[in-house]
Parts: C-alpha cells; sequence; structure tokens
C-alpha cells in the first residue's frame, strides 16, 4: 500500500488563512456534542507556535487545532 501524506497535495500549497466566521460556526456546532478525547504527540515548539496563532485568532489552542483538522479533512474529501 502506497503511503499518501496529506501535505503532499495541492490543496496545501500556498499561504493559509482562517476564515474566523469558520471558527465560530465550528466552534458552536460542536460545542455540545459529545467529544471523545484523543492524544496527539507534538513538539514543544509546535504547540508554542499553535498557542501563538490562537492567542492571536482570540481562540483556545485545542479549538484551533480542531479547526485545522475539520478543515483538513474537508480539503481531502474535496480532493477525492
Amino acid at each position: 500500500m502506497k503511503k499518501s501524506y496529506a501535505k503532499s497535495l495541492k490543496e496545501y500549497d500556498g499561504s493559509f488563512e482562517l476564515d474566523s466566521k469558520k471558527i465560530l460556526a465550528a466552534m458552536k456546532r460542536y460545542k455540545n456534542s459529545r467529544k471523545k478525547p484523543t492524544s496527539v504527540a507534538l513538539d514543544e515548539t509546535t504547540i508554542q507556535e499553535l498557542k501563538s496563532v490562537a492567542e492571536k485568532q482570540g481562540i483556545p489552542y485545542q479549538v484551533l487545532i480542531r479547526v485545522f483538522i475539520l478543515d483538513g479533512l474537508g480539503r481531502l474529501k474535496k480532493a477525492s
């Protein structure tokens, strides 16, 4: 089975901007839904970068991670 990495897809080329409306919609949509805790190992530099971006956006960094994951899944669905 050939490995495929999301970051190698053309959809991930170029700059990335967060849409505050999408963030708020994602927060509202998933606020009352049950979530299953998961664990992702990230290096300290990545965590600090996420926290910095989240602070600029005015949201918790866990929400930012969730937005990135949901956005990535959406892009992968469109690409397939």
